[in-house]
């Protein structure tokens, strides 16, 4: 079958390292100007636009084929800034991929010189509610002042107050998830050269049990990494009994912070 499509990783401004593996998997480097663009031949079978549409379908073919794209990308990463291409980017021949350089060449310096140095890495918050509910009174004012009124009151009025608190505690922890959220998502920007705020994924896309209340990368400056790591182990030592739960990953390819333009 013809390899005719030219299927795009990343993009460096300086010479990447192909190691064997990659070679061998067809891997090569093109240069146009001063950006040299990782790539490999592949087929219409495979990647033309119907063809991957339908293959995106088939998650025995769709999770190798990304979980490669990524290793990829984060290999170079090891030794080049890069821009990475999302997953099944391709080109139908060398010349629309130079026209592409060429006419997006002033953004593509802005976008290296945004990124050197620096890597993105993945926060996401998530809460307890449960265990939450269980420490409401030590986290809010309000809900302790309403159980000393239902301590000093007679069973019957006790019976309506606890209604009423029930209510209170669910829009308390609302309060706090928020309010938590902020704080975590102010703490890690202050770490960070910019962020990128994503929607909170439910708990079906998740997989747990616990409620998603921050869903953010953050391009952090590769000399302070260590502040940050350093920052969620402090959060998650400060807040864990809470139920609050931090999950972070990285360093991933910038991809949350590439924003290409045409040249004006």
């Amino acid at each position: 079958m013809a390899t005719d499509l030219i299927y795009v990783y990343c993009l460096s401004n300086s010479p990447p390292v192909l190691h064997e593996s990659m070679k061998l998997k067809g891997l090569k480097s093109l240069v146009f100007g001063d950006f040299h663009v990782v790539v490999k031949y592949v087929s219409e079978g495979e990647f033309s636009e119907e063809n991957f549409k339908r293959n995106l379908s088939d998650i025995e073919w769709l999770e190798p084929n990304a979980r490669e794209h990524i290793e990829v990308i984060n290999l170079l990463m090891g030794q080049n800034t890069v821009i990475p291409f999302k997953f099944g980017t391709i080109f139908y021949t060398e010349d629309s991929l130079k026209k592409f350089i060429t006419d997006y060449s002033g953004s593509l310096i802005e976008n290296f010189n945004h990124i050197e140095g620096r890597e993105e890495w993945s926060v996401k918050i998530y809460c307890d509610r449960k265990s939450l509910s269980e420490q409401i009174d030590e986290l809010s004012e309000e809900t302790a002042a309403l159980e000393k009124q239902i301590m000093a009151s007679s069973p019957g009025k006790a019976f309506l107050l606890k209604r009423k608190k029930s209510e209170l505690i669910e829009n308390e922890m609302d309060r706090i998830c928020k309010s938590y959220g902020q704080d975590y998502y102010n703490e890690f920007k202050s770490l960070s050269v910019s962020t990128n705020l994503n929607n909170l994924l439910p708990k079906e896309f998740t997989g747990r049990e616990d409620t998603m209340i921050l869903n953010a990368a953050f391009l952090v400056s590769k000399t302070t990494v260590n502040d940050f790591k350093n920052t969620v182990d402090i959060l998650r030592k400060k807040d864990g009994h809470s139920g609050f739960f931090i999950e972070t990953t990285g360093p991933w390819p910038p991809f949350s912070f590439i924003y290409i333009k045409e040249n004006p």
